[in-house]
């Protein structure tokens, strides 16, 4: 659908079908002659007339994207020249306002993915993968934002968390660990070795006042890359962009962690569902450019309130 990202990422569908994400600019990479760095962009695809516009810019390195129940965009903004955290816009007026910046008054790391409960209580994983900014945080974990705005570190022991999902049945979050075995990859010399640590995709048992307490490794990815972003169906089946450069592509698993399909794409980063006649449209984002392919399954959807 477009290719002219430098690095795409968190495609979210918005509910009147308009199809949002991220290109994150690496600030040792994206760089003009004149020596300005791209400052990171927000995507808008539409699928009525097939053309994608700049939203936002600068996007404050935004990455992982979700619209909550009332039509408003969820922001994870990350490191490398980012804000370091989480927004909301209010997509009738346009205005964003800070959700989420610091936990005991320390800076957040790199606010990566979110996701969103049907109590409206929002969660985002807070790894660190490149930037210069110092690490404030002494732990990469899972934090809640409850409704009140009061923010909860939730999950310690996820490794290096990523892509974060709830079940439709609210019982289960799904937690990617990504562990690449730096917090700056851009600060390394070329070819400098790193170890991978916990590659997994993991579940956690979600009880009703929001905690979270690990219950299995749905699957193991070590010694091979693991993924990065996922989604959910409507029967609860995940649908997981990994990032195995053996096996690059969207799994398909059960609630229980088996294979179900595997579609072949590049190395991707993430995945979006369409919405209404769409629901079964599956977006996703990889190296520069954004795809769909149609799917037989509807995908799952925050219930509106507007």
């Amino acid at each position: 659908l477009f290719d002219g990202a430098f690095f795409s990422e968190g495609p979210a569908v918005a509910p009147d079908g308009s199809v949002y994400f991220s290109d994150i600019t690496f600030s040792h990479q994206a760089v003009l002659e004149t020596g300005a760095i791209h400052a990171g962009h927000i995507w808008k695809f539409d699928p009525a007339t097939s053309k994608t516009i700049i939203f936002r810019s600068p996007s404050g390195m935004s990455n992982g994207i979700k619209f909550d129940s009332r039509g408003d965009m969820l922001i994870c903004e990350g490191a490398d020249h980012g804000g370091r955290r989480v927004i909301r816009t209010d997509m009738k007026t346009g205005m964003s306002y800070i959700i989420a910046h610091s936990y005991e008054g320390r800076r957040l790391n790199s606010p990566n993915d979110v996701t969103i409960d049907e109590k409206g209580r929002i969660y985002f994983s807070d790894p660190r993968y490149l930037g210069h900014e110092p690490i404030d945080q002494p732990v990469m974990a899972v934090y809640r934002i409850d409704v009140d705005g009061s923010i909860h570190r939730i999950i310690t022991n996820a490794g290096k968390p990523n892509g974060v999902c709830v079940s439709p049945d609210q019982k289960t979050l799904y937690v990617v660990s990504n562990e690449n075995g730096a917090t700056g990859f851009d600060r390394l010399p070329d070819g400098a070795p790193t170890h991978n640590g916990r590659m997994a995709l993991l579940a956690y048992d979600l009880a009703a006042d929001g905690a979270a307490q690990f219950r299995q490794v749905l699957v193991d990815y070590f010694p091979q890359d693991g993924p990065d972003g996922l989604v959910v169906d409507v029967e609860g089946n995940l649908y997981v962009a990994v990032r195995d450069k053996t096996r690059p592509g969207i799994c398909v698993y059960s609630p229980g962690g088996k294979e179900l399909a595997y579609i072949k794409t590049e190395i991707p980063t993430n995945v979006g569902f369409g919405r209404g006649s769409e629901s079964k449209t599956l977006y996703i984002t990889a190296g520069k450019s954004l795809y769909r392919i149609r799917l037989n399954k509807q995908g799952y959807q925050l219930p509106s309130k507007r």
